[in-house]
C-alpha cells in the first residue's frame, strides 16, 4: 500500500472509552485534533509521520506541544483507531476507539472493493473450476451463512458439495462489481442443471473472508436470428466493463 491511499482530508469523531475527539486529516504529514471536554481538552494541529502497513491500515505518529508522544494505527477497514500514548509525565495511555466519519475524504482511498473483488474471483475459481476442497478453509468464514435454501449451513457443507461435483461442472466469470463489503458477481455454469445456467452470486466480506452469500439462477435462453436480442452471458463482459470505466477515467 502507498500513501495515495491515505484519506487526506477525511474528518472523524473518535471515540474512546474515557473521552472523544475529532480527527482531521489536513495532510500526508499534518492532522488537526480537538478534544472538546475533559483532563485533556485542547486543539491542535500537529506533524505527522505516516506508515502504510497495508490493506486500509496506516501508522500515524507525532509529537505535541506539551512533549506527549501518540501512535494511532488507524483500520479503515474495521472503523477503528489503536492509540498508544506517553503523556509529559510518563502516564502511558493504551486505548482502542471506533470512530464516525463526519466528511468524506478528498479522493476515494478505500480499497477494499478491489481486495474483495479478487477474494470473490478466487472463491469462485477454486471451487467451480478447480474442485479445490482446500479452498473452503482459507476463504470462507467458519460461520459461513448460505441463503441458498438447497445447500445446508457452513463450511462443512460447502466442503461436501464441492468434493461432489461432477467433472462436467465449470464456472465462468463474467462482470463483476463490488462496494464496501459486499460483491456481485455475474457468470455462467456448466453441468449444474440440464442446461446452462446465468448466475448472480451476491457476496459479503468480513475480516478478509466470504461470511455470507445469496444467489439467483436461471437457465440461459440461447439468442435466435427471430429475436435478434443481446445474449444473457458473455464470457468477456468482466473486461469490457474494465475498459469502460478506464475510458470514463481518462476522458
Amino acid at each position: 500500500m502507498s500513501m495515495d491511499r491515505f484519506p487526506v482530508g477525511q474528518e472523524m469523531d473518535v471515540a474512546y472509552p474515557n473521552f472523544a475527539l475529532s480527527l482531521t486529516l489536513l495532510s500526508g504529514t499534518q492532522l488537526r485534533f480537538e478534544i472538546k471536554e475533559g483532563p485533556f481538552a485542547r486543539s491542535e494541529i500537529v506533524d505527522i509521520f505516516v506508515v502504510p502497513l497495508g490493506n486500509s491500515i496506516f501508522a500515524v505518529s507525532w509529537q505535541e506541544a506539551d512533549g506527549a508522544t501518540v501512535t494511532n494505527v488507524q483500520d479503515y477497514d474495521r472503523g477503528l483507531i489503536h492509540s498508544f500514548a506517553t503523556l509529559p509525565g510518563g502516564q502511558f495511555l493504551r486505548m482502542t476507539g471506533a470512530f464516525t466519519i463526519t466528511r468524506r475524504a478528498d479522493q476515494v482511498s478505500d480499497d477494499r472493493p478491489e481486495r474483495n473483488k479478487a477474494l470473490v474471483m478466487e472463491a469462485m475459481t477454486s471451487l467451480f473450476q478447480r474442485r479445490d476442497v482446500t479452498a473452503v478453509e482459507s476463504l470462507y468464514a467458519p460461520d459461513y451463512i448460505q441463503h441458498n435454501p438447497d445447500i445446508p449451513q457452513g463450511r462443512d457443507a460447502l466442503r461436501t458439495l464441492v468434493a461432489g461435483l461432477s467433472e462436467e461442472v465449470h464456472y465462468e466469470p463474467g462482470l463483476i462489481v463490488a462496494e464496501g463489503d459486499l460483491v456481485a458477481i455475474h457468470g455462467r455454469i456448466h453441468g449444474w442443471g440440464d442446461a446452462p445456467q446465468v448466475v448472480v452470486d451476491f457476496f459479503r466480506v468480513e475480516g478478509g473472508m466470504l461470511a455470507e452469500h445469496w444467489d439467483v439462477l436461471q437457465n440461459e435462453v440461447p439468442v435466435t436470428a427471430a429475436s435478434g436480442g443481446i445474449p444473457m452471458f458473455d464470457a468477456h463482459e468482466g473486461v469490457k466493463a474494465s475498459d469502460r470505466l478506464r475510458a470514463v477515467g481518462t476522458a
